[in-house]
């Protein structure tokens, strides 16, 4: 799966449609450089209130699942909702934003 930047970040296309609460999807487009460091300390809270314990949040998928959502302008259970591939792929571009 190839990703392609678009004007709001990364654009990642979906195998198949994946209809969350009524609405389809087809893509995630995740805007990271709109996160700012309020974000970050937000997630890592809200990380940590899910019983996150890992040293190194960056390599959390709970905590790169929260960051995603807010990228993405959606809800965190949306973000946990998506067929495994494609949720390993919007936390992996995450994982790869925060350590990049």
């Amino acid at each position: 799966m190839e990703n392609q930047e678009s004007t709001v970040g990364i654009t990642i296309p979906f195998r198949k449609p994946f209809t969350f609460e009524g609405k389809e999807y087809t893509e995630m487009k995740l805007d990271l450089d709109k996160l700012t460091g309020k974000d970050v300390i937000d997630a890592e809270s809200e990380a940590r209130a899910m019983g996150v314990r890992a040293v190194m949040l960056e390599s959390s998928k709970v905590y790169q699942a929260i960051l995603a959502a807010r990228a993405a302008g959606v809800t965190i259970d949306l973000i946990q909702a998506l067929p495994a591939k494609e949720f390993s792929s919007v936390t992996g571009e995450v994982q790869g934003f925060l350590l990049g």
